[in-house]
């Protein structure tokens, strides 16, 4: 009896020391990239990061010309033969003048929040990143699309990264559903404005 109880714990204590060291062998491998102080930071394909777009655009443009332009000429001949007198005069005026002046002014503001998934790690470190966001707005259909490059200095430490710190940036918005349709203009006058 001694002999079988023996055998079962010594079997037991094998499974048990194996499954405990599998088990810190796979938290090892978990862990090893990481220090247990350091911020949980996008930086490996498949990771996930908060894009915080706030964009701002201002562009002010103004031209002013001025142009004038003026010609005169006169002739006159006198003559006399006699009692007889001969006076002529002649004159011609031209003139031209043109003033013009232009002036643009666009303001833009776009700010919104999604997040992106890195899709690949370049050589140097840079992270590409995609992103995509579709939602349903009282039966308007609106996706934002968001590609570029990070660098993982420019992740904060709760995972975000502001749209001003993404090189190749490329962000599109589009809208379609009763709205989008309403403002767009009939097919009559998509065609007269492609015809001329």
């Amino acid at each position: 009896m001694n002999t079988l109880l023996f055998r079962f714990i010594v079997v037991f204590t094998a499974v048990f020391l194996s499954l405990a060291a599998e088990y810190s062998v796979a938290q090892f491998n978990q862990n090893s990239a990481r220090s247990l102080f350091s911020d949980v930071r996008a930086y490996r394909v498949g990771d996930a990061v908060t894009i915080v777009i706030t964009e701002e655009t201002s562009a002010d443009n103004s031209a002013t010309t001025a142009q004038s332009a003026k010609t005169d000429l006169s002739v006159s001949a006198g003559g006399s033969a006699g009692s007889t007198s001969l006076d002529a005069k002649g004159g011609i005026g031209t003139g031209n003048e043109f003033s013009g002046r232009g002036q643009t002014t666009r303001n833009e503001r776009f700010r919104a929040r999604l997040s992106a998934r890195v899709t690949a790690v370049e050589q140097n470190g840079n992270l590409k990143i995609e992103g995509k966001r579709i939602f349903q707005l009282n039966g308007e259909n609106q996706s934002i699309t968001l590609t570029g490059y990070a660098r993982p200095v420019d992740i904060q430490s709760d995972n975000s990264i502001t749209s001003s710190a993404i090189m190749d940036l490329s962000i599109t918005y589009e809208g379609d559903g009763t709205v989008t349709k309403a403002q767009e203009p009939g097919i009559l006058t998509r065609f007269l404005r492609w015809l001329f």
